[in-house]
C-alpha cells in the first residue's frame, strides 16, 4: 500500500520524549512508575500517553520475540527490481508483499533496486521454497538478489528521540 509522508503537527516536548523513550524500553511499564520517572502525577501522565497514542506517535504495543527461539534463525535481505515504476505495478507488488508473513520489512528504495525486503525463515532450504513459490511470483518482479545475514550486530527497536 502506498503511503504519503505527512508532517508532524506539533513538536514533542521534553516530557513527551521521556515518556516515549521509557515506553520504547518497556511497553508494559505501569503508569504509576512511568509518571514517577517523568515527574508527573499518574493522571497527567496517562493523559499524555493517551494523547501520544491518539496522535499516532505511539503506533501500537507489541512483544518482541526472539526469532531463533521460535525456529526462525535465518535472516535474508532481498533486493528486488520491478519491471516498471507505474502506479499499478507498485501497488500490486506492495499489496502482495504485505500478505506474506515471512516478510518482516519492505522498503521502497532510491538507488539501484526498487525494494529492500527483509525475510525471516527457518533455514536456507525454507528460503529456497519461499523464493521459488512466492517471492519469484510477486507481481512485477524482474530481478531479485538475496543476501543471507551471518549474524546481527545491532538490532534496535527504539528510535532515538
Amino acid at each position: 500500500m502506498i503511503r504519503s509522508v505527512e508532517t508532524v503537527p506539533e513538536s514533542l516536548d521534553v516530557v513527551d520524549r521521556a515518556i516515549l523513550g521509557l515506553l520504547q524500553e518497556d511497553g508494559r511499564i505501569a503508569n504509576v512508575d512511568l509518571a514517577e520517572a517523568v515527574h508527573l502525577s499518574p493522571s497527567a501522565c496517562l493523559r499524555r500517553v493517551r494523547r501520544l497514542e491518539e496522535s499516532g506517535r505511539i503506533d501500537r504495543y507489541v512483544a518482541l520475540v526472539d526469532p531463533a527461539a521460535v525456529g526462525l534463525g535465518t535472516d535474508v535481505f532481498v533486493e528486488i527490481t520491478l519491471t516498471g515504476q507505474d502506479e499499478a505495478t507498485l501497488e500490486a507488488f506492495e499489496v502482495a508483499v504485505s500478505e506474506r508473513p515471512e516478510i518482516m520489512n519492505c522498503h521502497l528504495m532510491a538507488g539501484q533496486f526498487d525494494y529492500l525486503v527483509h525475510v525471516v525463515v527457518r533455514d536456507v532450504a525454507d528460503y529456497e521454497v519461499l523464493h521459488r513459490t512466492h517471492l519469484a511470483q510477486l507481481p512485477g518482479v524482474a530481478r531479485m538478489v538475496s543476501s543471507f545475514a551471518l549474524r546481527p550486530i545491532c538490532n534496535r527497536t527504539a528510535y532515538p528521540l
